[in-house]
């Protein structure tokens, strides 16, 4: 059984549906990539996950149990966890603040926690005492991710983690989010850097119009000539 299986999802903003039978599956431990051109949908299938939007049509299944259209707050104690492109940190609370308060819903000890996010994030713990607003972009994408691993999640979903950073910080990004993956996390993220996300992917999404176009791992959506041209800007790779 797939840790996560949305199937034929419908949904959007006021009355217009953004996402017309969007389908995702992925298994406990992978790492899922949803790419495609901007309105493709990307970031609402994750917000219609996350009980952000109300979904229409279609159903979502996390770990075994029906949660579409729960509440964020429930869904956090079921397992997920959600980094949004944007306002994803507390700007001026320190970064020890900001993680802190990723564990709000928790009622045992959670120092470890810190210590493990800072094991993920070496740049943070020299840092931890300045205020998150201070920091590079790449680092406050690490506050945020960082944040969200303190409920211990099955699932993170990450949106556009390394949107506006330059090319060093988006490798590290990248590298610490396969970390995350191998220590037991599974990641659902959109990203705009098509091909180096689909390079790291287990299954890999494209997205237009709010519907699936392609759907397969990600070296086999790199080779598909099609999948190249149509939303990678040029030739297939080949490994």
């Amino acid at each position: 059984m797939p840790l996560l299986e949305m199937t034929n999802i419908h949904g959007g903003y006021g009355g217009a549906n953004i996402l017309n039978g969007v389908s995702i599956a992925i298994e406990a431990n992978q790492i899922g990539v949803i790419v495609g051109p901007n309105g493709a949908g990307k970031s609402t299938t994750l917000k219609a996950l996350f009980g952000l939007l109300t979904v229409s049509e279609g159903s979502i299944v996390f770990d075994g149990k029906t949660v579409t259209n729960m509440a964020p707050e429930k869904l956090v104690l079921q397992g997920l966890s959600y980094v949004p492109q944007e306002f994803n940190v507390f700007p001026t609370m320190s970064v020890e603040e900001n993680l802190e308060m990723g564990a709000y819903v928790r009622r045992d000890s959670f120092r470890h926690l810190i210590d493990q996010v800072y094991d993920y994030f070496p740049p943070l713990k020299d840092k931890r005492r300045q205020p998150a607003g201070e920091l590079s972009g790449g680092q406050r994408q690490m506050v945020a991710i960082g944040r969200a691993l303190m409920t211990e999640p099955r699932l993170l979903l990450l949106d556009e983690p390394t949107a506006g950073l330059s090319p060093r910080y988006m490798g590290e990004i990248f590298d610490r989010i396969i970390a995350v993956n191998k220590a037991g996390v599974g990641i659902l993220m959109v990203e705009q850097n098509a091909r180096q996300a689909l390079a790291l992917a287990h299954r890999g999404f494209v997205l237009a119009g709010g519907q699936n176009r392609f759907t397969g791992t990600g070296a086999e959506l790199l080779a598909d000539p099609e999948v190249a041209k149509s939303f990678l800007g040029g030739g297939a790779d080949h490994a």
